[in-house]
């Protein structure tokens, strides 16, 4: 290692006094003129994972469905998937270094690691389109550079893309080629094949309207549209010419506030989805011919999804084990669903895409889904070789026919992360295949009315919880005050858990009325605020 060019080049991006970032499900997020430092020195950490696993490692400049002002960075690991949690510890700690310990922070990190300081290394980068991107990925190219680490940078895409860029390279391009002709070579295929079996094929064209938040999925699909089928008419909104990114727009936007985007004309049922900042969420959502307006969230698209694959394995005749992996977030009116109608298997972890597709990778075939869109399937090893096999050699037509379907829908899922134009374009093939309008899937199951709630503590570390985030262990008291307030209402249920990020606590309840989950949501704030330290006035109403 160079020591006087780290000095050097550190001295360049030098760290703010007293700010301390921690390194979270979403990587590190803030302001983004706090970030300079950061940016550079996880160039540096990529460089060490690297030469650590021995495969190309991903950087995402990035802060999803945040305020235009802030930025982020997240590391992707070898086969697309987040950063493995020791090595989170390893950013937090080379971030808060102060300057004159960044080389023996390097040297700790070398040690507990067991990185070979002589191997190659190789790091991908890319960004999305916010004003401070573009400097701030430069900063990261700078830590690459320093310890001599190779880099290709391709700037602008969408997070998921850089997520698949990563999966291709570390497998030899088994899983694909790592360019965007070719994500948009392997998604296009796949959904024109599926497409193709329609019943309606060619007669109808297909139209969606999609709100891409001003940010990145509107100039990569645009890429996109001469790779779709003539079928497929897509109009974009909110494409980032005009507006600020996520400004009153965006999944997060019409999920939170439960109403259209700015910049989108609805009409009457017909198809709208928005895309987040960084294109790895997506919700759908319509307005009725009364013109109310209707949410189709992460749940309704894994119920979708899951009905689809449920029905094409029990045509394969394989015994594949198939589950849903969902959060305490997840409307109770789905998991029911799921459970007592579909008859699949629900599972429940804790908040977080890590957890999810922790646990989705245990099936055969895993579906999973955060409420607020984000979400994919992952298929097994073995249960890809065996449909792949069976599409190619099955003498039964109508088996030969469904394996041939789940291999195109294991070629359109991007499996490493939640991915919205993956996760779209398996939406419209399935809504295609089964010959289904925007309101009989919304209408599989009706939402049971629910409400967010958020108070504000002197310290969140005081609510510990347990069971999947659904029942709080501290502090004394909590939970039963909890479970006597939910038996007062019908169909209800409610948690709290503390946030990742500030001193707030989250609470989420349910019940049959609207006016009951409100009553519900409030009464367990007042619970919280009296015994877990409350800050300021309490909660109003």
């Amino acid at each position: 290692m160079d020591t006087e060019a780290l000095k050097k080049y550190s001295a360049l991006h030098p760290k703010p006094a007293g700010l301390t970032l921690q390194y979270g499900t979403a990587g590190f997020r803030t302001k983004a003129e706090q970030l300079d430092h950061i940016m550079f020195r996880m160039g540096l950490l990529a460089v060490l994972r690297s030469k650590a696993v021995a495969s190309t490692i991903g950087i995402v400049v990035t802060a999803s469905h945040n305020p235009e002002e802030d930025n982020g960075v997240k590391l992707v690991d070898p086969l697309g998937e987040m950063l493995h949690p020791s090595w989170e510890e390893y950013a937090t700690q080379l971030a808060n270094a102060e300057e004159q310990e960044l080389q023996k922070v390097i040297t700790e990190i070398c040690q507990k690691a067991a990185v070979n300081q002589h191997k190659d290394a190789s790091v991908f980068i890319g960004r999305d389109t916010r004003p401070s991107s573009k400097k701030l990925s430069q900063s990261v190219i700078d830590g690459i550079s320093v310890l001599g680490g190779q880099y290709h940078d391709y700037g602008l895409v969408t997070t998921p893309q850089l997520h698949y860029m990563v999966c291709c390279q570390n497998t030899q391009g088994q899983y694909g080629k790592a360019t965007l002709e070719g994500y948009y070579e392997k998604l296009s295929k796949a959904f024109t094949e599926l497409i193709k079996q329609s019943p309606s094929s060619g007669e109808s064209q297909r139209h969606l309207k999609i709100d891409c938040a001003n940010g990145i999925g509107a100039l990569k699909l645009s890429e996109m549209q001469p790779y779709f089928p003539k079928e497929v008419q897509i109009h974009l909104y909110n494409d980032g010419t005009k507006e600020k990114l996520n400004h009153l727009c965006g999944a997060d936007f019409v999920k939170v506030h439960q109403k259209p985007p700015r910049g989108l004309d609805m009409k009457p049922n017909e198809r709208c989805c928005s895309f987040d900042g960084d294109a790895d969420r997506i919700v759908y959502y319509y307005k009725d011919a009364t013109g109310h307006f209707h949410l189709i969230d992460g749940d309704k698209i894994a119920t979708l999804i899951s009905i689809f694959l449920k029905e094409l394995l029990a045509k394969v005749g394989q015994t594949l084990k198939m589950a849903v992996v969902q959060t305490a977030y997840a409307n109770g009116s789905s998991t029911r669903y799921l459970e007592e109608t579909l008859k699949v298997p629900v599972h429940c972890v804790k908040t977080g895409v890590k957890h999810l597709h922790h646990k989705a990778q245990e099936f055969d075939v895993g579906v999973y889904f955060e409420a607020n869109g984000h979400g994919t399937v992952l298929f097994s090893k073995a249960a890809e070789t065996k449909i792949r096999q069976l599409a190619k050699e099955e003498k039964d037509d109508e088996k030969r026919k469904a394996a041939k379907v789940l291999e195109n829908m294991i070629d359109l899922i991007n499996q490493t992360v939640g991915d919205a134009v993956s996760d779209m374009l398996v939406i419209e093939a399935i809504l295609a295949l089964k010959g289904l309008t925007v309101q009989q899937w919304d209408a599989l199951y009706t939402d049971l009315p629910n409400r967010l709630l958020k108070v504000q503590v002197a310290d969140r570390r005081v609510i510990d919880t347990t069971d999947a985030e659904r029942r709080a262990v501290t502090p004394a008291g909590l939970q039963e005050k909890i479970d006597a307030l939910v038996k007062k209402y019908k169909l209800s249920r409610a948690f709290v858990r503390p946030s990742g990020t500030e001193d707030v606590v989250r609470i989420y309840a349910e019940a049959d009325t609207q006016e009951n989950a409100d009553a519900l949501a409030h009464e367990v704030s007042l619970a919280v605020y009296h015994l877990a330290g409350g800050k300021g006035a309490p909660p109003q109403p």
